[in-house]
């Protein structure tokens, strides 16, 4: 039992060790001053990034996936009162070009940002009144306020080209079908008609 837990301590330290690599110690980062004595008061990255669900891009945490998987537990609101409306459906916002679609899963956003993050600053509230431009994005508008900045980086194409065009209106009728299930299940139901009596008998 004592040598199994002195391999796992290892199999620990060996995991640690390597994920520590990962990331720059923020004296190295080019973006702390290595000189400062509050620089010590710091967590490293790797000490608190290590633990979270992996990715293959960008600071190479899955934000999405620490929150669903509860490793992180972000405050939802700041002041109390504040309405939490984190949307479940996806759109399609991009259907035809070179690559594949584009869907944008409002989940994924809403976990962490309000709808007046982006509406009407960035985007209309409206489908179809939106002109996405890979070059505006590229210059840190639109998706790219984000992107590249704060979320997974511009070079994971296919993280938002997400859907072969192939499947495009399976694509629509499941988000249609997804959209009247939740009307009916937002709508009260409705009153049931009163029996009819039938012809009064003398």
């Amino acid at each position: 039992m004592k040598q199994r837990a002195v391999v796992l301590a290892l199999l620990l330290l060996t995991a640690l060790a390597a994920a520590a690599s990962l990331w720059k110690r923020l004296e190295e980062d080019g973006l702390h001053d290595p000189k400062s004595p509050a620089i010590g008061l710091l967590q490293q990255p790797a000490e608190a990034l290590a633990p979270l669900p992996r990715d293959g891009a960008g600071n190479l945490v899955n934000w999405v996936q620490a929150i669903e998987s509860g490793a992180i537990d972000p405050r939802t609101n700041l002041f109390a009162g504040t309405e939490v409306r984190v949307r479940e459906d996806a759109i399609l916002v991009a259907r035809y070009g070179s690559l594949p679609s584009v869907v944008f899963p409002h989940r994924a956003h809403t976990l962490w940002l309000d709808c007046s993050n982006c509406h009407d600053r960035l985007f209309k509230a409206e489908r179809g009144a939106n002109r996405l431009s890979m070059s505006a994005i590229l210059e840190g508008e639109q998706c790219g306020v984000c992107h590249g900045a704060v979320a997974f980086p511009l070079t994971e194409c296919n993280r938002c080209h997400s859907l072969p065009h192939s499947q495009v209106r399976q694509f629509e009728q499941r988000q249609r079908e997804l959209q009247a299930a939740r009307e009916r299940q937002a709508s009260p139901p409705s009153p049931s008609p009163a029996p009819n009596p039938g012809p009064k008998t003398p």
